[in-house]
């Protein structure tokens, strides 16, 4: 057997602008990796963060080292190999290594002939529901996203917030959507005071966890949070890769997985299971991702409490099916294919 690979840009536009509190996007630039034995192709996909300091320019100029390394274990199964090789050749470049990651699992599991689910020993039926982000506009805008969103059947919604008007924002929401969980992303945009005073307020909105309220900068503005605030807290970016878990250990409620950011499905369920450990509860989020990625973080459902796996739902089209999110229910059993189910349409 050997293995062959490749790579592509892809520049997907949004279904509309999306904003949070460091700015706004209107296109989200992934790169679309391809992993071949010959008869199957796995396939994966970065979606870069330069929050993260990675670009869709920065994963281009490593994959083809990290694409060497892949090839030269020549062995889709020896995921372990393929990991120590990727960190090996490559610092750093999480979203890169990740789509590579993606890849070799989802051909690994094509070669079995089942999905990927199954590859990581888990329960189809253990299964949860995503949420579906509005994202920072006029708060008119937002009302009426909030009302398409629960219109179209999404029961959970993550609101963005981060300006200088996020309580006419919360009002606009819970109104278009009183019956949905609401769920609140600041992206690190409050100080910690401001952060303790908003909680009085979610919590009035009733609104399920705050997430990332604080800068990660101090580890102790998030723990000084954690222990004044009214509602629960999550973790984002203060939680990036496994050593992170024992740090928030103590300053959050819900640490917010990515495989964007901790570089692949398996060292997602490392950071999962470390967790579960400090006994914390799990959310699965993503960036504004094709199915390509996304898919294979929908198959690590049945470890999580939380899920906000909606990236692919923001784009105006993806190029590739993946896992049914029917309502925003993560639905497994609608794989018919094995692997990812992510495929070309």
């Amino acid at each position: 057997m050997t293995l062959t690979a490749a790579f592509e840009r892809v520049s997907l536009p949004l279904a509309h602008p999306f904003g949070i509190s460091r700015g706004t996007q209107t296109t989200a630039e992934n790169v679309v990796v391809r992993v071949s034995d010959g008869e199957r192709t796995g396939v994966g996909a970065a979606a870069p963060s330069t929050y993260y300091g990675e670009t869709a320019a920065t994963v281009e100029a490593v994959l083809p080292d990290l694409l060497d390394a892949c090839e030269a274990v020549d062995d889709p199964h020896n995921l372990d190999g393929i990991d120590a090789r990727l960190d090996a050749v490559v610092g750093d470049n999480p979203a890169a290594k990740a789509a590579v990651r993606i890849a070799c699992c989802d051909l690994a599991a094509k070669r079995l002939d089942v999905p990927l689910y199954r590859l990581f020993g888990l329960d189809p039926g253990e299964t949860i529901t995503s949420s579906y982000t509005v994202g920072i506009d006029e708060t008119d805008v937002m009302r009426e996203r909030a009302e398409e969103a629960v219109d179209a059947g999404y029961a959970v919604l993550k609101t963005k917030v981060g300006t200088d008007r996020d309580e006419e924002i919360l009002e606009a929401v819970r109104g278009a959507a009183p019956d949905a969980r609401v769920r609140v992303d600041a992206n690190a945009a409050w100080t910690p005071r401001e952060a303790v005073e908003m909680s009085e307020v979610l919590a009035a909105y009733d609104v399920e966890f705050l997430e990332q309220p604080v800068s990660p900068a101090n580890p102790d503005d998030l723990r000084y949070v954690y222990e004044r605030s009214a509602v629960p807290i999550a973790a984002d970016e203060s939680c990036v890769t496994l050593p992170d878990v024992p740090r928030v250990a103590d300053a959050c409620d819900v640490v917010n997985v990515k495989l964007m950011k901790c570089g692949g499905p398996r060292q997602a369920v490392e950071m999962i299971h470390a967790a579960r450990a400090h006994g914390l509860e799990v959310m699965l989020g993503c960036m504004i991702e094709t199915n390509a990625a996304i898919a294979a973080a929908c198959h690590l459902a049945p470890l999580l409490d939380y899920a906000d796996l909606d990236g692919s739902l923001l784009l105006a089209e993806d190029p590739y099916e993946g896992v049914p999110l029917p309502d925003g229910r993560i639905d497994l059993s609608g794989v018919d294919a094995p692997g990812t189910g992510a495929r070309a349409r």
